[in-house]
């Protein structure tokens, strides 16, 4: 009988915890939705921002800072979680920038450093080509050439053949919704839904 419980208790805790991830990836997919109404130039400058909560202004950005507002409507700071992370685990982030130390402005801003920390958090999902493995909510980091990488959220919203979820992005245009979740060779795919979220 007790064991019956236990079962029954851990089912019930794992299909809340399940059923909390799926709302909070609902409600990414939905913010990520609302940043396509901004008008944004695409600007890879470097800017010296406030920290915790910094922000670059809000009508430049790139591909990250389409992730960092997203999750920031969530009320999770990419900048303070990576990092306070990198700063307690730098050997294990790229050196691709020659970098000995921090930078509180630039280093939640760069998609290798985003992989690296979505992957700390225990958030990696696998890479596949089936469109039906992209859920609302998950990131996706694409390769699109040489070193060149790239981000956006898989969102609620279907392609015109209704096989696809589309992508909110930044790639060059602004923060845009659009089909593209095959167009690039995937180098990473995350769901981080964190507890202490809206």
């Amino acid at each position: 009988m007790v064991k019956t419980l236990l079962n029954l208790f851990l089912i019930l805790s794992c299909t809340t915890l399940m059923s909390q991830t799926t709302i909070k990836q609902a409600k990414l997919s939905d913010c990520a939705l609302e940043l396509t109404t901004q008008k944004v130039t695409y600007d890879p400058s470097y800017f010296s921002i406030d920290y915790p909560n910094g922000d670059i202004p809000s009508d430049k950005g790139v591909c990250t800072d389409v992730i960092i507002r997203a999750y920031r409507k969530m009320n999770i700071d990419l900048q303070k979680e990576v990092h306070e992370n990198m700063k307690a685990n730098f050997n294990a982030y790229p050196k691709i920038w020659g970098l000995k130390t921090t930078d509180k402005n630039i280093d939640h801003r760069r998609v290798p450093n985003l992989m690296t920390f979505f992957k700390r958090k225990g958030a990696e999902q696998p890479i596949t080509d089936k469109a039906k493995n992209y859920l609302p909510g998950d990131i996706v980091c694409w390769n699109l050439g040489g070193a060149i990488t790239h981000i956006g959220i898989v969102v609620a919203k279907k392609s015109t053949d209704g096989k696809r979820n589309l992508i909110v992005h930044n790639i060059g245009a602004g923060q845009v919704l659009e089909d593209c979740l095959f167009n690039f060779k995937i180098i990473g795919h995350y769901r981080y839904a964190p507890m202490n979220s809206n």
